[in-house]
């Protein structure tokens, strides 16, 4: 596990024991002298995992609008891979309002976000040509977009809840990837074809995940 995901798991883990050890205390007293218009109906704090945000912390606030159905969220994701080939760092991050037609905040939502997607990739040892040479070298490139998502879900559970996502997000996804490669002081610039992947396409990309974690 990276080190930017054990902060964020150990953030999240210390934030849900010192909220959940005040929360009863306070929670008469806020009610009492908040009124109704304003009070916030659920917090929840969890985690995901799937496509594209692969792992990371989610959160959403259900707000007294709509009957209690509008909660706005959060996710970030965020995963660094070191091997001897290759060196990757990816991101996600999405931010977006789901509309739950049930007042508690459960069962079936619709959610429309927008996402934000960066990856940075160093190969290593790469064999590419100057002058008609063949040349070893590191080849970097990035691979970022953005995208307007569109998804279906289910949330059930109360105090714990596991919810699931379905949809696409909708963006101009690059055909091809650049590269800069460098050996010694030679410098070369390059692209090549973005293989074919699962689910993503130049109009967007599927998204799916799963995701589970503590409603207040």
């Amino acid at each position: 596990m990276n080190s930017k995901l054990a902060t964020l798991l150990t953030l999240l883990i210390v934030f849900l024991f010192s909220f959940n050890a005040g929360y009863s205390q306070d929670q008469e007293e806020f009610v009492s002298n908040t009124p109704d218009s304003l009070k916030i109906k659920r917090f929840n704090l969890g985690l995901k995992l799937g496509i594209p945000n692969l792992i990371g912390g989610s959160a959403e606030v259900l707000l007294p609008l709509l009957d209690n159905g509008i909660a706005p969220f959060i996710d970030y994701s965020g995963l660094d891979i070191n091997t001897n080939e290759v060196a990757t760092n990816l991101s996600y991050f999405e931010y977006g309002v789901n509309y739950y037609p049930n007042r508690k905040g459960t069962g079936f939502f619709l959610a429309l976000g927008r996402a934000q997607f960066k990856t940075d990739l160093t190969f290593y040892d790469l064999v590419f040509s100057e002058a008609g040479q063949s040349v070893v070298g590191d080849a970097s490139t990035t691979f970022d977009f953005n995208t307007t998502n569109i998804k279906l879900g289910i949330k059930a559970g109360s105090r714990i809840y596991f919810r699931f996502e379905l949809g696409f997000g909708f963006g101009t996804i690059p055909e091809e990837i650049e590269f800069t490669a460098q050996s010694g002081g030679i410098e070369e610039f390059f692209s090549e074809p973005l293989p074919p992947l699962p689910g993503v396409s130049s109009g967007g990309i599927l998204i799916g995940n799963v995701g589970f974690g503590l409603a207040f």
